[in-house]
């Protein structure tokens, strides 16, 4: 009989997990790890929202463990320390895990593997399991990833998938291994009030109710605020609740106009983890410096909190940003504006708004958010780096009747139909009687300020 580790990172899943089928063979014992890294938290990632949903996901691994005979081992300290303590406690031979993009991730991999090695054990890290095509899988000649989105996803939709594994029947753990309690969502503070549930069972039930009910849709309605149709699974993505590769298989079995724009959906988000991975410094650098000299200064700080407090004065991007701090999630749309507005409206440093999303984004992620913000901002591997989106054009666009303003600017509910986009216009007396700001600036001044500040005319 052997013993193996599998270590659990952004992976918290049974259904469709590579290293734990790996790990698992007839009569042989697994010791399923996760470890409560305090790096994490210095490097800022240990948010209240994530950490909740964290919490959610790794109890639903440990019921999931329990009911097939198992159970989660939980440890709290350096990753490479604690799984190197677990492998000696079960005498494993093997550790298996996810293979991750960030540099952290890399650095992570490159240090468990040599303090396995000098123990005479091994590291297998398996890839595709975070993602449906692994970074680095396909690329152009000349270059080791894609930075523009059109031709990877023309590759990406080339690539033959692996089939989606089932999840075990049965798990055997080493009853000799120590664990930490499982954390509880109870036990921490500050979590946005509509926070979702998180775990596997969770998501799969959503999944399923999303495909029968909204997919067919998505094409047309993916943008519309107000609809709230878009699948909401982002969360369950980020922390590995749900397959990748499933969730494509799954819908592309639908098929129609709907699963295909879905489909492309999740392949944007295989593209930022290429560029991430090629390009660690992307998470903190302008992958295509555009000479940008940000707004500082107590005027921009002053600009920055409002932003941030949703009183911008335009109604759809403060919508945007009551609608993050209540649920820690966002319409995608909505983050769109958002960013175009702080980035290209107040012209303030985009790692200033990736910064907050990261605060409260229960999805939030390096690549995703970071290079999602770059693409805004005209600084990563957006194609179009001058495009603004003018907020209330999108609003009367996206959200034509108001209604998902409203929902979220309720003191602005008085305010009937397309109206509420524009409340600076309303007549003096009518306008007196809305608690609402001003506009912080001018769309024209802003978007003048933006251009001459990078030397356009």
């Amino acid at each position: 009989m052997t013993v193996s580790v599998v270590l659990f990172t952004s992976d918290l899943r049974l259904h469709d997990h590579p290293p734990l089928c790996a790990a698992l063979g007839p009569g042989d014992e697994t010791v399923p790890l996760f470890v409560r890294d305090p790096a994490v938290d210095r490097a800022g990632f240990a948010a209240p929202n994530r950490l909740a949903f964290l919490a959610d996901c790794l109890g639903d691994l440990d019921a999931g463990l329990r009911e097939r005979g198992g159970r989660l081992v939980v440890r709290s300290g350096d990753t490479v320390e604690e799984v190197c303590s677990v492998a000696r406690e079960a005498e494993a031979e093997e550790v298996h895990m996810a293979a991750g993009c960030s540099a952290f991730a890399h650095r992570r991999e490159d240090r468990l593997r040599s303090a396995l090695e000098a123990a005479g054990r091994r590291l297998y890290v398996h890839d595709g399991v975070e993602t449906a095509v692994p970074a680095g899988a396909v690329t152009p000649q000349g270059s080791d990833h894609f930075a523009v989105f059109t031709p990877y996803f023309r590759r990406w939709s080339q690539e033959r998938l692996r089939e989606p594994l089932a999840a075990p029947r049965r798990v055997r753990v080493p009853e000799r291994i120590r664990t930490e309690e499982v954390p509880a969502r109870a036990a921490v503070a500050s979590v946005s009030p509509g926070l979702a549930t998180g775990g596997e069972r969770e998501a799969r039930e959503r999944l399923t109710a999303w495909l029968t009910g909204h997919l067919d849709a998505y094409a047309d309605q993916n943008d519309d605020l107000a609809a709230d149709t878009t699948s909401r699974l982002s969360p369950y993505l980020h922390f590995g609740a749900l397959s990748a590769t499933e969730v494509v298989h799954r819908a592309r079995s639908r098929g129609g106009p709907g699963a295909e724009a879905f489909v492309r959906q999740l392949c944007w988000r295989d593209f930022h983890r290429q560029v991430l991975a090629a390009r660690p410094r992307a998470a903190v650098e302008d992958y295509r410096p555009r000479g940008d000299r940000w707004r500082v200064g107590r005027e921009a700080e002053a600009d920055l909190r409002a932003w941030r407090e949703g009183r911008t004065g335009y109604p759809v991007v403060d919508a945007v940003m009551r609608q993050m701090a209540y649920e820690g999630w966002a319409h995608g749309r909505g983050r769109l504006l958002a960013a175009s507005f702080l980035t290209k409206t107040l012209y303030l440093d985009w790692r200033a708004g990736a910064r907050h999303f990261l605060e409260l984004l229960v999805d939030g992620d390096v690549a995703n958010n970071q290079l999602n913000w770059q693409w805004m901002a005209g600084t990563g591997t957006d194609s179009r780096p001058n495009r603004v989106l003018n907020p209330v054009l999108q609003g009367l666009r996206y959200d034509p009747e108001g209604v998902y303003v409203r929902r979220w600017v309720p003191e602005l509910g008085g305010i009937e139909g397309a109206r509420i986009h524009e409340p600076w216009k309303l007549p003096g007396l009518e306008r007196a009687r809305y608690d609402y700001p001003d506009p912080l600036v001018e769309l024209a001044d802003g978007l003048a300020r933006f251009r001459q500040a990078r030397g356009q005319t």
